[in-house]
């Protein structure tokens, strides 16, 4: 077993409990907007939200937009408008050459800074390529249902185009945060769901999961073993026990999935080598009618109890990022002390 992989076991042999918690931290600073600009304050404050919240995971911002930002801005299209762009016509085939943007640069710096501190472990973070492809075309659902069938017209051309520019653009962009000393890398795909994926095609057979969430997933698993570097998988999506299963193929070695799954259901069909990671709805925690902290305790006792029947490696977190809601920072970092302790 590689080292990685027996370091992520100890952790949860060891009752670890963490929330991917770094925007709370961030969002107590004065100048937020300008820390994510820079590498090394930015990484200052991934330090310390690992010290907050007494984990040696050291977890990056979940901004799930900077690689779309990075590659519409390189291809031309102006700031103001990347969010909303959309390919209607040619894909480009080739990831362009142009230079980081500032966020981007500063996200590397950070891992860079992080991976200086001896006691903590430097993770990377980047959008999955089919996620980010739903980014990139206005209509991704239609033509995932067309391969799903096996038909081939004009915008499944265009969408298999998009996902194959998306899948060069997140291994071009993992290169520099490998380089900076990422140890681990979480791969986020919460667009691989139900929503665009049919589960009766899937159930009848349909292979069109795997060609385009697997496949281009399983590039990146071997990059990063290649570069003796772990895969963290999330998928905060609603999901079938078929995904899930495909999902261990992949061989991460941890496993984050969003509260709609039940943990200790899904423990059967996750290798037992990869370590569950969640699933608190702490989507929610901004309110305390929809859920109280009393809740809190209740959900966070009843996953780690039922964990524990299942024998499946566990480490009790957030379903996703733990965003900071103005006005409710005291309320979601109550709470996330609550299950932390």
């Amino acid at each position: 077993m590689d080292p990685l992989r027996e370091y992520f076991l100890g952790l949860a042999a060891h009752g670890l409990r963490m929330p991917i918690g770094t925007d709370l931290v961030l969002a107590e600073k004065p100048d937020a907007a300008a820390v994510k600009l820079d590498g090394k304050r930015l990484g200052e404050v991934i330090v310390e939200s690992a010290q907050r919240w007494n984990t040696p995971l050291a977890m990056p911002l979940m901004d799930l937009t900077v690689e779309k930002e990075w590659l519409l801005g390189a291809l031309g299209v102006p700031a103001a408008g990347i969010g909303a762009y959309h390919f209607h016509d040619s894909v480009p085939a080739a990831v362009p050459d142009a230079p980081p943007t500032p966020r981007l640069r500063a996200n590397v710096e950070a891992i860079r800074h992080v991976a200086q501190q001896e006691d903590l472990l430097a993770c990377g973070m980047t959008i999955g390529p089919f996620s980010l492809m739903t980014k990139l075309i206005s209509d991704p659902i239609t033509p995932v249902f067309m391969a799903g069938m096996n038909e081939q017209d004009a915008e499944v051309e265009r969408l298999e185009s998009a996902l194959n520019l998306a899948a060069k653009t997140v291994l071009h962009l993992l290169e520099a945060q490998l380089a900076a000393g990422a140890r681990a890398i979480i791969v986020c795909e919460p667009a691989a769901n139900t929503t665009y994926f049919s589960p009766n095609q899937l159930a009848n057979g349909a292979d069109v999961f795997e060609r385009y969430v697997i496949t281009l997933n399983r590039h990146i698993a071997e990059l990063l073993r290649s570069e003796n570097a772990a895969l963290i998988f999330h998928d905060c999506g609603e999901l079938t026990d078929t995904m899930l299963g495909q999902f261990g193929l992949l061989k991460p070695v941890m496993l984050s999935l969003g509260s709609s799954r039940t943990l200790w259901e899904d423990a059967p069909h996750v290798p037992h080598d990869v370590v569950l990671y969640g699933n608190l709805p702490t989507k929610k925690f901004y309110s305390d009618e929809v859920m109280p902290l009393a809740q809190v305790r209740t959900k966070a006792r009843e996953l780690v109890t039922r964990m524990q029947t299942t024998g499946h490696p566990f480490i009790l977190g957030s379903e996703c990022d733990v965003l900071s809601v103005p006005g409710r920072e005291r309320a979601i970092k109550t709470k996330v002390e609550a299950f932390l302790h």
